[in-house]
């Protein structure tokens, strides 16, 4: 089940996040602000948080179209590259000394990783020398080049999973009607996902109206994401 949830979970989360115009990225933050947004962040501050994820999706963006520039699905590499920088956000440390964005690059590629073995799970092996695409100058990027051997990834980054979190808050927080409009409108539980004249079709009630249930649905997610605006 969780296989079929999570690509239509990381759409839902770029819409929640605000995600939903990747190539519209502000610029990095300077070394100070970013600092300053960390220490904000740790205190429970969700808008520095919101801040860190939007200034460094550049980054994901920028290894996604370096390393998988003949992937057809740069997109989606992008959403779960994103995932990845989540969780780089949520679990850094600024007193190690290490500079963010090494570390959200770490994040990123096992993500991105993850998803390419999640790919081969009925394969009875994986290689780790094993092809699975090209660079930009046409030499083969394999599975050991993407993961870093310079040091493991730490088991909360494992664990800080936002897909969990917007689920749940799908179920805690909306209302049935609510929830089967975002049900069917981002596909989630394996089935198709529809426009929103589809869903006013299926469920007999005015597009306008599928417009505003999905509205007020989004609105009380980002509150449940701790998301002003």
């Amino acid at each position: 089940m969780i296989g079929i949830l999570v690509s239509p979970v990381l759409r839902l989360l770029h819409v929640i996040l605000g995600l939903d115009t990747p190539h519209n990225f502000p610029p990095p933050l300077e070394t100070r602000e970013e600092e300053a947004a960390f220490r904000a962040a740790r205190q429970g501050d969700a808008q520095a948080r919101q801040k860190l994820i939007l200034h460094n999706l550049r980054l994901v963006s920028h290894m996604v179209r370096k390393y998988y520039a003949t992937a057809k699905d740069q997109e989606d590499l992008i959403s779960i590259g994103t995932i990845g920088l989540v969780k780089a956000v949520d679990s850094f440390k600024i007193e190690n000394g290490a500079r963010f964005a090494t570390y959200a690059a770490k994040c990123i590629q096992n993500e991105i990783l993850m998803h390419f073995r999640a790919g081969k799970k009925h394969a009875a092996e994986i290689s780790m020398n094993e092809t699975i695409d090209v660079d930009r100058d046409g030499n083969p990027l394999t599975y050991t080049d993407v993961i870093s051997s310079e040091e493991d990834l730490p088991e909360e980054v494992m664990r800080s999973v936002e897909a969990d979190r917007a689920l749940s808050l799908i179920r805690t927080r909306l209302e049935p009607r609510e929830r089967q409009v975002i049900t069917l409108r981002f596909g989630l539980g394996g089935i198709p996902a529809m426009t929103q004249r589809e869903i006013s079709l299926k469920l007999g009630i005015s597009r306008s109206y599928v417009s505003r249930i999905e509205k007020a649905a989004i609105d009380k997610l980002k509150e449940g994401f701790g998301i002003k605006g």
